[in-house]
């Protein structure tokens, strides 16, 4: 899966990033890493397409989706999102699939309830049930832990492994360092639009000269700006 974005923006010819270059091999966790307004929700949204204004190439398989703000149906409950989404797999089988999502999340009882009126932590273990209940090849994940409680997030973290163990990858962007130290292979470090570094954490520690945490790596980087 391979990620070159040369120029994006929103308006032709605005440039928001310019010049990021990764590649996301099959079963490894990529970790997208910046502050704020650093580019990674304008990468994301280049390696969807749905960005107005784009050059590059992008090379990735189906994908699974969750983005950072949960998109949902308004006059939908949680049942017809799902039926809506088997439907557009044509396969009835995958209602064993949901249901057994709906119960690792705990939100079996709400199907006939629409998502909108969630908590966030509740529209965000909607999300992951539609994004997980076809097997992708990828998935990308923006802020996937978000509002969870602890169970929520233990469950999240197990998945993510049986996926990857399947051979699925993934792209983890986050604002959770220690989180994504440990579940990530390696990382792209994005800063005003750029891709300031990348690397496995070993890779990183030796750039700044020390083995220190992803936190501290990045709080180091950002420093020498």
């Amino acid at each position: 899966m391979d990620i070159h974005i040369l120029k994006a923006g929103y308006a032709t010819n605005e440039t928001s990033i310019e010049q990021i270059k990764f590649t996301i091999q099959p079963g490894e966790i990529a970790g997208l890493i910046g502050g704020n307004g650093a580019g990674k929700s304008t990468t994301i949204q280049s390696m969807l397409g749905v960005i107005p204004y784009f050059e590059g190439t992008i090379s990735i398989p189906s994908y699974g989706y969750v983005p950072e703000r949960p998109l949902l149906y308004e006059h939908f409950t949680l049942r017809e999102h799902l039926q809506f989404l088997i439907d557009e797999c044509n396969d009835k089988t995958l209602w064993d699939k949901a249901e057994q999502l709906l119960t690792l999340f705990q939100i079996e009882k709400r199907l006939d309830d629409l998502p909108i009126y969630f908590s966030k932590g509740m529209q965000q273990k909607v999300m992951l049930v539609l994004a997980f209940l076809v097997e992708r090849p990828l998935y990308i994940l923006d802020e996937p832990f978000m509002g969870l409680d602890p169970r929520a997030m233990r469950e999240l973290l197990v998945l993510i492994d049986e996926q990857k163990q399947k051979g699925s990858s993934f792209l983890l962007c986050t604002h959770q360092l220690e989180m994504a130290e440990m579940l990530c292979d390696h990382y792209i470090l994005l800063h005003e639009g750029h891709m300031q570094a990348q690397g496995t954490l070993q890779e990183l520690q030796q750039i700044v000269g020390q083995p220190i945490s992803l936190l501290n790596i990045f709080y180091e980087l950002q420093g020498r700006l």
